[in-house]
């Protein structure tokens, strides 16, 4: 197990492209609905048990070995909005291209051959989260814990809010982040058996909504 090529995976300053996203929290700033760390926790809170519990269950079942195309088209049906479904293949596209260069395998070669325009970054994460000699639990943790970091790290330039507000966000919401990477995985494990619809398919109609209108703005700050 690779525990160094775990916190590399989650540094935020890996060159996989998360540093121009928000992870909704831009077009939420702009509606008003985070003004503070207690509207960014419960923004992240929200995410957490639903897109990230999506991500993190895809990621994990990517890295237990699942076909990529099956669990790209179980990602397709779980993003309903096209602005959020190009970023998913945008990200993907990133990360695949980083983790290439630091972790050159087969495996990666085939799926970038495979998703020239870029698989769902979820699916990308599980299958370099294997090639890093990770497991499918790390995968899922890495997933999570990005539906809310990226949120929390742009948030603190959005409105300036306190970088030691932000981390505790994230340090409140780390048992909740435990109970979604388990309950992905044990999702994951079941989709092995089952097929991808076993995959969770949790529902955040706002984020979807609030990403076709950010799509739509001029002069953003982040991509989504």
């Amino acid at each position: 197990m690779n525990r160094a090529a775990l916190l590399l995976l989650a540094d935020g300053r890996f060159p996989a492209g998360g540093h121009a996203h928000s992870g909704g929290a831009e077009a939420a700033v702009h509606a008003g609905r985070i003004t503070d760390a207690a509207s960014l926790e419960a923004f992240c809170r929200g995410r957490l048990h639903t897109a990230g519990l999506v991500a993190a269950a895809l990621a994990a079942a990517a890295a237990l070995g699942l076909d990529p195309r099956e669990l790209d088209s179980a990602a397709e049906a779980r993003t309903p909005s096209p602005a959020l479904r190009a970023v998913a293949r945008r990200t993907g596209r990133q990360l695949l291209r980083a983790a290439r260069a630091t972790w050159p395998c087969p495996e990666l070669d085939a799926l970038a051959e495979a998703f020239p325009r870029g698989a769902h970054q979820p699916v990308v994460l599980g299958v370099v989260a294997g090639a890093a000699g990770l497991e499918p639990l790390d995968a899922a943790y890495c997933a999570a814990y990005e539906s809310v970091g990226g949120p929390a790290t742009a948030t603190v330039r959005l409105l300036s809010l306190d970088p030691f507000d932000a981390t505790g966000v994230l340090a409140r919401l780390a048992p909740e982040t435990d109970r979604i990477a388990s309950s992905a995985l044990r999702a994951a494990r079941e989709a092995l058996a089952e097929g991808p619809d076993a995959l969770p398919a949790a529902s955040a109609p706002l984020l979807e909504i609030a990403a076709e209108a950010h799509a739509a703005r001029s002069g953003r700050l982040f991509a989504s």
